[in-house]
C-alpha cells in the first residue's frame, strides 16, 4: 500500500517485516474495515469477478478477500517489490492458489487494462502527492467496467484554511487523536508523536471534500462515505 518517497519505509527490511502489525495499530477498527470493504464490493462484483487492488503490498486485504470469495481473481499492483514479496508470502501461507492472484511491481498506470469488476485502494492515496492524485484516480477508473464499485480508504482531515468549519485547530485535533489511538494500541508516546509530526509534514492529507471532488473528477459517481476512524475516511463509489 505504497507510493515511494526518498525515505520510504516500504523498502526498509525491518519495516516491511513488521508491516502486518501497522494497520491494526494505526487505523481504528481495521479488523472491521476489511469485511466492510469486501461487503461493499460483493454488492456488485460477481462470484467469478476480477478485482484490481491498488497498493497491494503486504497482502492483508488480498488475503481477506481471497478467503471470503473463493471465485474472485485479483491483480495487485504496488511499486515496492519487498512489500509485494511479503504479500506473496502471506497468500502462500493462507493457501490461496497462485493462479488467483497476479502481483505487478509498478504503478497503477502500468497495471493490466482489465476491465475489472471492482477495485480497492486502501491506505495508499495519502502517500501520493496532491498533484498526482486525480490522475491516479482516473487510471483506476479507466480499468473498471461501468457500474463497478471502487473502495478507497486513507487519511483525510479538515484543512487549515481560514473561514468555515475546520481550520488548523481542527486538523491538529484529529491528528492528535490519531496519535493517541496509536498510544492506546501500544505504541510508545514519543514514537507516536514523531509519527504524527511526519504525517503532518510529509503526507498529502487532503480534506474529505477534496477527496470526494477528485473521485467525481476521475469519472466516479454515487460517492458515499462509509467509514470514519479519527483521521481516516473511507468511500465507496461507482464507475460511471
Amino acid at each position: 500500500m505504497t507510493h515511494p518517497t526518498t525515505t520510504s519505509p516500504f523498502t526498509d527490511p525491518v519495516a516491511v517485516a513488521r508491516y502486518a502489525d501497522g494497520p491494526r495499530r494505526n487505523v481504528p477498527g481495521y479488523d472491521s474495515l476489511l469485511p466492510m470493504v469486501r461487503i461493499l464490493l460483493a454488492e456488485r462484483v460477481p462470484a467469478n469477478g476480477r478485482v484490481l487492488v491498488v497498493g497491494a503490498g503486504g497482502g492483508l486485504e488480498l488475503e481477506d478477500m481471497a478467503r471470503a470469495h473463493p471465485g474472485w481473481r485479483f491483480d495487485g499492483v504496488d511499486p515496492s517489490q519487498p512489500m509485494l514479496d511479503l504479500a506473496a508470502q502471506r497468500l502462500q501461507s493462507a493457501g490461496v492458489p497462485g493462479d488467483r492472484v497476479a502481483l505487478h511491481h509498478d504503478y497503477v498506470q502500468s497495471a493490466p487494462a482489465g476491465p475489472f469488476d471492482g477495485a480497492t485502494c486502501l491506505l495508499t492515496f495519502h502517500f501520493v502527492p496532491r498533484e498526482e492524485r486525480a490522475a491516479m484516480a482516473a487510471e483506476i477508473r479507466r480499468r473498471l467496467k461501468p457500474g463497478a464499485p471502487f473502495v478507497a480508504v486513507h487519511l483525510s482531515v479538515a484543512d487549515g484554511g481560514a473561514g468555515g468549519e475546520g481550520g488548523a485547530g481542527e486538523r491538529d485535533l484529529w491528528l492528535a487523536r490519531y496519535s493517541a489511538f496509536q498510544v492506546a494500541s501500544g505504541m510508545a508516546p514519543e514514537m507516536a508523536e514523531r509519527g504524527r509530526a511526519k504525517v503532518a509534514a510529509e503526507l498529502a492529507v487532503l480534506t474529505p471534500q477534496e477527496d470526494e471532488a477528485i473521485l467525481l473528477e476521475a469519472g466516479f459517481g454515487d460517492v458515499q462515505m462509509f467509514y470514519m476512524g479519527f483521521a481516516f475516511r473511507g468511500w465507496v463509489a461507482t464507475a460511471c
